[in-house]
């Protein structure tokens, strides 16, 4: 290189020198696609383990409302995630004609702002939106996602969770898990309060729910009476217990 007055002469033709900066920046453009998905997938590690393990509620559970008492009582916390596609079917529930309907949706978003609040435990939302699925395959493939556990209603969203290795919580199953364990030729005190399927029976309730049809006791309605367990029914809807006037 030399100098001429106060310039500098180039040995290298401009040419070259512009062919040179085209290769620079040509390269710098080729490698910007590969840096930007490292960053992306970064954030997506970082939400997938922030979120991993938790629990996603279906809207069945939601509307049913008796989880949120077990969440109140601390047998379950953490994180709880909620789909939008699941908060956008509790609106349709929470403004539909149906006035049992429409007081459940609305008592169930009630619940979720409640929850938001309570001490020791977070609540997510998804986006899932671009989705081109069911919301029952929605929320499975998203909890696989984050290798979280569903709390449904549902008996066949249940049994589709399973088989696509997701373990879902069915409320009604843990109901009928913690109900009362009777066993035959127990004896109870019950109140009967209306006639069995057979016009000779009775039928009462224990204090957890569960159902017991007393033989020969439809001449009791209304009144408490002792009767003794001869034997016990299970079925998907939970026990029944059958038993006779002592």
């Amino acid at each position: 290189m030399k100098v001429v007055g106060n310039k500098t002469a180039s040995r290298f033709p401009r040419r070259l020198i512009t062919a040179l900066a085209d290769e620079v920046a040509k390269t710098v453009v080729q490698r910007l696609p590969r840096l930007i998905p490292r960053r992306t997938k970064r954030k997506i590690n970082s939400k997938k383990k922030f979120l991993e393990k938790s629990f996603f509620l279906d809207t069945s559970a939601i509307i049913d409302s008796r989880i949120f008492d077990v969440i109140n009582l601390g047998v379950i916390g953490g994180a709880f995630v909620i789909l939008d596609s699941i908060l956008l079917e509790l609106k349709h529930v929470a403004d539909s004609q149906d006035s049992v309907k429409r007081l459940r949706g609305r008592k169930g978003l009630e619940l979720l702002e409640k929850l938001k609040k309570t001490k020791g435990v977070k609540v997510h939302v998804i986006s899932d939106n671009e989705e081109k699925m069911e919301v029952d395959e929605r929320l499975i493939r998203t909890a696989k996602m984050y290798k979280g556990r569903i709390i449904t209603c549902d008996y066949n969203l249940e049994k589709k969770a399973v088989i696509n290795g997701v373990l879902a919580i069915n409320v009604n199953t843990l109901a009928n898990t913690l109900k009362v364990t009777a066993v035959p030729g127990e004896a109870l005190h019950i109140n009967i309060l209306h006639k069995g399927k057979d016009a000779t029976q009775g039928v009462g309730y224990l204090d957890d729910g569960t159902m017991i049809v007393v033989e020969n006791a439809s001449s009791d309605l209304g009144k408490a009476i002792d009767v003794i367990v001869s034997r016990i029914i299970q079925t998907t809807a939970g026990r029944i217990l059958f038993a006779k006037k002592i």
